[in-house]
């Protein structure tokens, strides 16, 4: 995938639509907190909506207890979203209706590999890390072998798109992906089946959230087109690193957002988002800070890269 140039920013809008969409796998932390602002910041800034979707498919990882938390930090930090949370757990038939229109066309196949056979087809990785699918079950299952997951066929494809931050970027799906997972071997729907799902049904227009998934957009964008369904402006903001270098997340241990002191932490994600708040900001009320920050919103100062 390449990624180059400049974005195209927005000026005007009479429709926007953005979303939230954090996974209860978990509390929030800075980074989650980075993302969530400049989504709401983007919507808010030309008059738009911005809608919460709680993304709990993934059953086994996600609990009520970290959903809760989530909840409790946003309302914490002053966000407010409109209409009613989204929860993709209730929408399983929603999944399986799309995967069985892409079933009828022929786009999906079953697939039997295990992740060590995958691992083993030495064609390497996606940019998010997932293995280069080598095609083996898409002409059929081999002798004795049960499909355990589904992949949506991937031929010649190469997607293009620009990003409003992180500027035009290429992806040559075939050779970088490979058919990807729509339906995993767990019996989950997976992530780009659902996001794709569930931000068409919601009307979303425009997608804010972090680079750390700018690899899964060629993908989604692709998924799209074979479901006839609108493809969003996207937006990816920088990724928060930490002092090793990794990006913050559970999985590195990322300290989970102080809710008592709101104010410096939002004051800091703003700092991230190249927005250039006065020193005085950080003393202000909820309020005070939203008004400033929703009125002084640009997405052209917004990074590609957060600062060292």
């Amino acid at each position: 995938m390449r990624v180059n140039g400049a974005g195209a920013h927005l000026t005007t809008m009479p429709h926007y639509r953005g979303r939230f969409a954090p996974s209860p796998t978990g509390p929030l932390h800075f980074g989650s907190l980075v993302a969530a602002l400049g989504s709401c910041l983007d919507a808010r800034a030309v008059g738009g909506e911005w809608l919460l979707r709680m993304e709990d498919v993934d059953a086994p990882r996600c609990t009520v207890d970290a959903a809760d938390a989530i909840l409790h930090a946003l309302d914490a930090f002053g966000f407010a979203w409109d209409g009613s949370v989204a929860w993709q757990s209730e929408r399983d038939a929603a999944y399986a209706a799309a995967l069985g229109q892409l079933r009828e066309r022929g786009m999906v196949f079953p697939c039997a590999c295990t992740r060590r056979e995958l691992a083993d087809s030495r064609l390497g990785v996606a940019t998010d890390g997932a293995s280069i699918y080598p095609g083996t079950c898409r002409d059929g299952l081999p002798a004795g072998r049960d499909g355990r997951a589904w992949r949506l066929r991937v031929n010649q494809e190469h997607v293009q798109f620009v990003d409003r931050v992180q500027g035009a970027v290429e992806c040559d799906l075939h050779h970088e992906v490979g058919d990807f997972v729509l339906r995993r071997a767990d019996g989950v729907f997976a992530y780009q089946l659902v996001v794709v799902v569930d931000d068409a049904e919601a009307g979303i227009t425009h997608i804010v959230r972090g680079a750390d998934l700018l690899a899964s957009t060629p993908r989604q964008i692709f998924l799209q087109r074979c479901l006839g369904l609108p493809t969003p402006d996207y937006a990816h903001l920088p990724v928060v690193l930490n002092a090793a270098g990794e990006k913050l997340s559970k999985q590195t241990l990322a300290a989970p957002l102080n809710t008592v002191q709101p104010l410096s932490q939002l004051v800091s994600a703003l700092h991230v988002l190249g927005q250039r708040p006065p020193a005085d900001l950080v003393e202000s009320s909820l309020d005070e800070f939203w008004s400033w920050a929703i009125s002084h919103w640009s997405l052209a100062l917004v990074p590609r890269q957060a600062p060292l």
